[in-house]
């Protein structure tokens, strides 16, 4: 069936000159004229029958049609780019993933099993991009998503399957160091968890897309503290994590995602009432499709957090 569609050289032309809007520039990129980039373009606008570009005395601008349909062209080259490279990679062999993720949860408790993972199913690759809020998958270049939320959230999501992993279960964290002098000032023992009223005379590390989880600990443990939403503040748990590693404060973390400095001891638990949150872990994939690389994956990685 013949396809209704422009050539790619012309698609290419246009996806650089919207990028830069400027014929020249994007002649420059490709190693073309600015006069074949111009015909190009000129054979695209006539194809689609719409104006992308307006000229100017100055050059050339995007028309509103124009930025919208570079926007696409840039998304649909993309993939065609990432699925070309997968091929020639595998030679047709085992399978690849494109997988967005929550950045810190990616990092700190995925990353370090993927080992396992390679044990288990050696011909699958995963390429892990950021994205930390709901998307249309027919939009995007992703067959699932590792995402961190609600289940009003989730159920929100339109048009996803999703698998919960596992809640967020948040305890108190903090510096050896901060423990130590604490101790000294008379608020517990040297190195040794603390009671949950102890943390009200401590700084609090708070978290700026969980505001109140401080607040919500403290109730949750039946304390009165005044001071509950006070302290800086840090988008990610892995910012939370280095300042408490540097003795800035307490900070309510997922033990999961600090694995690695509580080993070391870099971190300790400053107090042992774990609190579950509202959010959980969740695998998110687009409705009625799994291809078999996507159901292998879906089964090690629920196996692996089962053990987390």
């Amino acid at each position: 069936m013949r396809r209704n569609i422009p050539s790619t050289q012309a698609l290419a032309c246009f996806e650089v000159a919207a990028r830069h809007e400027s014929y020249t520039r994007a002649a420059q990129e490709l190693s073309l004229t600015q006069s074949a980039v111009s015909r190009q373009i000129q054979a695209l606008e006539e194809f689609l029958g719409v104006a992308l570009f307006r000229r100017t005395r100055h050059g050339v601008v995007l028309t509103p049609a124009g930025a919208h349909y570079g926007r696409q062209v840039a998304r649909w080259l993309q993939g065609l780019e990432r699925d070309t490279l997968d091929v020639m990679a595998h030679q047709g062999q085992g399978g690849t993933l494109s997988l967005a993720a929550v950045p810190t949860f990616a990092t700190r408790w995925l990353i370090p099993r993927l080992p396992q993972l390679a044990q288990q199913h050696p011909d699958i690759v995963v390429h892990i991009e950021t994205q930390t809020r709901p998307f249309l998958f027919a939009d995007a270049p992703f067959d699932a998503a590792l995402y961190a939320g609600t289940a009003e959230q989730v159920a929100n999501w339109p048009g996803i399957t999703a698998q919960l992993l596992m809640h967020e279960d948040v305890v108190p964290v903090c510096s050896p160091r901060l423990l130590e002098a604490a101790a000294q000032r008379g608020l517990g023992r040297a190195y040794q968890p603390v009671a949950p009223q102890v943390l009200t005379e401590l700084p609090l590390l708070q978290q700026s897309t969980r505001p109140y989880g401080w607040r919500q600990w403290f109730e949750a443990m039946g304390v009165d503290a005044p001071h509950a939403l006070d302290g800086p503040r840090y988008e990610l748990f892995s910012m939370l994590a280095v300042a408490a590693t540097c003795g800035m404060g307490v900070a309510l973390i997922p033990p999961l995602l600090i694995e690695a400095e509580l080993a070391r001891g870099e971190l300790v638990v400053a107090c042992n009432r774990p609190l579950q949150g509202e959010r959980g872990y969740y695998l998110v994939r687009p409705a009625h499709t799994q291809s078999p690389v996507l159901a292998a994956f879906s089964r090690w990685l629920q196996e692996a957090a089962q053990g987390h």
